[in-house]
């Protein structure tokens, strides 16, 4: 009753909410966004000689995230702006601006950028790509930023020209990651947990055992890192013409550079301020030095220009690309979730359609609950069984979500795609001793020993940590001999590269858990490839749409005024990394209590 009093409060403000807001728009203003929104005659303009302009501060994303009517009024009424756009927009966008003859030059802009992105490497390194088309095309890259950091000069290493700010600076000291930990603050506050897992490696736990990394975790991340540093070290290094070794020993030696260093060290072309880069821009486009600017088109709204005259013909025959993104739980899940019911019965629908001739799964997810995995898994192979699946993994696509595309037909990787961890774990959190401090007790009666073994009102007993250690074990197991089978692996190679433990993209391929380097694009030509369907095909993407009212509420949040947005400072980013941690327990649904996911919110800086 509790529940569905807050739900239908929640819905009467949400709608109170909207009504009060429709109404201070007034008529004309609602009239105007509805044909703005609804019926675009005529779309963005896009003059010769433009330049595209590309806002590194942008997070890229598999999928746009769905917004409830709550939250989506709650954003537009205040001053935060939509900084996301999906890497399918991204790639496409960037590959017809290749295409484009009225655009000569595209400008990489990171003197917008505020707060680190939270876009990983194997996204970016498929944007790398697509600007080394756009490169090859023979039209420019010019790059310039303020304070540049890995991330960003991943992608501006590409450009032919990189401007730095006199003032600014360069990041360039390596990878690290590091992990919070909650044991002290739960034993504070009298939270106990009691943990059953598999593998040595699996330390999605530890955050609540330990005060720092066990060896065997510490172990596992410095050969990750180093992985997905030496990836950097080659790719930006074969662009600015610098060896790895020179590189590394920067990164040893000075860490952060000033910008007349990174100048002299050739990680930069130039150290100027923007009205230069304006100026250079000018002359790019051919315009005159007194000139107010130069034609340029944003990212975002060049998006939404018609390709002119290459657009794939209509075909009957669908490549269906399906999003696996978020952590997987059971039932229908929730926005940057991937919910058990709702995914299968996608892909029961992509299995029944005559029309749709292959599937690519996206997988960009760090797992989560076993259950939930285990029947998407089964509906990835009963698809199989009818028609090619490919797997295209993103930036994450490890534990539970490596569960769900070990059966697919091949398996795509980025070399920086963080994958593997084959193991499970399960987590059991009680309550007594802060309750006790409190001055709250229990008492229970029960007809057997284990009626009473799911409250969290006390420790487990032995007897029953065994049986939720004898569930983890059979999952475990049933994990390892899926993947022996899928791989066409003996079950003691695949215990030997399981244990929990996380590999990058090129040592997955290594070790046969993936099969080829790649990045989306080629996992759905490789699925077109797979169905004989030559050129006879067009790609469906299956994903939520926004509706009117959320496209009516992005454009007004676009259009917020931002000048007043509040960065976050220090303490602030360690607060919110708290909250994230905690959040995750949310994601628990599994019933057995039993999950194969990464370490908790784990990242790179």
């Amino acid at each position: 009753m509790r529940e569905f009093l807050k739900q239908t409060f929640a819905s009467l403000v949400g709608s109170l909410t909207s009504l009060i807001l429709f109404v201070s728009l007034g008529a004309g203003g609602l009239l105007f966004l509805l044909i703005a929104v609804a019926s675009r005659d005529t779309g963005p303009q896009v003059q010769d000689q433009s330049v595209l302009v590309f806002d590194l501060s942008l997070n890229i994303t598999d999928t746009e995230p769905t917004l409830g009517t709550n939250e989506a009024i709650s954003r537009a009424l205040s001053n935060e702006e939509d900084t996301s756009i999906t890497l399918r927009e991204v790639l496409d966008t960037l590959d017809k601006a290749t295409k484009d003859e009225r655009i000569v030059a595209l400008y990489l802009n990171g003197s917008q950028n505020s707060t680190s992105s939270s876009t990983g490497f194997a996204t970016l390194k498929e944007v790398r790509k697509a600007l080394e088309r756009f490169q090859a095309a023979g039209k420019q890259i010019i790059s310039y930023d303020v304070d540049l950091g890995e991330k960003e000069y991943y992608l501006s290493s590409v450009a032919d020209q990189i401007f730095l700010n006199p003032i600014g600076a360069m990041e360039m000291d390596g990878f690290s990651s590091e992990q919070q930990f909650l044991k002290g603050a739960l034993e504070k506050f009298g939270i106990g947990v009691q943990v059953l897992r598999v593998g040595k490696y699996k330390s999605a736990v530890e955050p609540f055992l330990l005060d720092k990394l066990s060896p065997e975790s510490k172990e596992q991340t410095r050969a990750l890192l180093w992985a997905l540093w030496g990836e950097f070290l080659s790719t930006v290094g074969k662009s600015r013409e610098i060896t790895p070794k020179q590189l590394q020993g920067i990164a040893d030696s000075q860490g952060i550079l000033l910008a007349e260093e990174a100048r002299q060290r050739g990680l930069v072309d130039q150290v100027a301020y923007f009205d230069e880069v304006l100026a250079e821009l000018k002359k790019i486009t051919g315009k005159s030095e007194d000139a107010q600017s130069f034609p340029q088109i944003n990212l975002t709204t060049y998006a939404e220009v018609d390709e002119p005259d290459t657009t794939r013909p209509y075909s009957e025959n669908k490549i269906a690309l399906v999003y696996a993104e978020g952590s997987i739980v059971g039932g229908q899940g929730g926005s940057q979730q991937v919910g058990s019911e709702s995914l299968s019965k996608q892909l029961r629908r992509l299995r029944l359609d005559k029309d749709v001739k292959a599937v690519v799964l996206r997988v960009n997810s760090p797992g989560g609950s076993a259950t939930a995995s285990e029947i998407i898994q089964r509906e990835v192979v009963l698809t199989r069984e009818q028609k090619p699946v490919i797997i295209s993994m993103g930036d994450i696509a490890a534990s539970g979500g490596y569960w769900i595309a070990t059966y697919g037909d091949r398996i795509f990787a980025e070399p920086t795609t963080i994958t593997g961890s084959i193991g499970v774990f399960g987590l059991l959190l009680n309550i007594q001793e802060i309750a006790n401090d409190n001055g709250i007790t229990w008492d229970v009666v029960k007809t057997s020993r284990f009626a009473d073994s799911q409250t969290i009102t006390r420790p487990k007993t032995e007897q029953e940590l065994a049986i939720y250690q004898k569930s983890v074990d059979q999952i475990y197991n049933q994990f390892l001999n899926k993947v022996a089978e899928s791989r066409k692996m003996t079950r003691q190679k695949v215990e030997e590269i399981a244990q929990g433990r996380v590999w990058s993209g090129v040592e997955a391929k290594k070790l046969g858990l993936v099969d080829e380097i790649g990045g989306i694009n080629q996992a759905i030509e490789y699925a077109a490839q797979q169905a004989k369907l030559g050129n006879d095909w067009e790609l469906e993407e299956y994903k939520d749409t926004p509706s009117l009212e959320e496209r009516i509420l992005k454009r007004l949040t676009s259009e917020a005024d931002t000048s007043n947005l509040k960065l976050p400072t220090p303490l602030t980013a360690e607060l919110l990394k708290l909250q994230k941690e905690v959040e995750i327990l949310t994601d628990m649904n599994d019933p057995r209590g039993v999950y194969a996911r990464l370490p908790f919110n784990w990242r790179i800086d």
